[in-house]
């Protein structure tokens, strides 16, 4: 009879290793852009302004993180020749952030990049599993205000 493990199950310690592994894999994939500056914040931040300008505010809103935090991000976009940065014409006490067509072409490939790890998963789960781990995911991001960005993903999968 085989014994029961008296270990916890380490689900923090896999997602941890598992974020980390994808942050390696996205930073490399971009590095074989041409891009070889990547940084943690830039996927969810670009993604979102190529939506549209939005003030400084709202990026941090949408992030989950502070307006200081939010004010890093987009002076690193703006430092890098992604993004720049104007007060707005209506109310100055907005700084709005705009990507350029630097930052247009870095979405872009950080677009692809991305479609390109989830393609790899895909190929290497069943569909009902991908679906669970979905399930699962959200289940961790329910009560976070990183809930935000899993509207920002979409429905799951079916």
């Amino acid at each position: 009879m085989p014994r029961k493990s008296t270990s916890p199950y380490r689900f923090g310690d896999l997602l941890a290793l598992a974020r980390q592994s994808w942050i390696t894999q996205m930073a490399g994939g971009l590095a074989a852009k041409g891009y070889g500056d990547y940084r943690r914040s830039d996927a969810a931040a670009v993604r979102l302004l190529q939506r549209g300008p939005m003030s400084i505010g709202r990026l941090g809103a949408a992030l989950g993180v502070t307006r200081q935090a939010a004010r890093k991000v987009a002076d690193g976009l703006e430092r890098r020749g992604f993004a720049s940065l104007a007060r707005d014409e209506f109310d100055a006490r907005q700084v709005m952030i705009k990507l350029t067509s630097d930052g247009e072409a870095y979405a872009g490939a950080v677009r692809t990049v991305i479609e390109k790890l989830n393609r790899s998963v895909t190929r290497k789960v069943k569909p009902a599993d991908l679906a669970t781990a979905d399930a699962v995911l959200r289940a961790v991001l329910a009560d976070d205000h990183t809930r935000r960005l899993a509207e920002f993903l979409g429905p799951p999968p079916r």
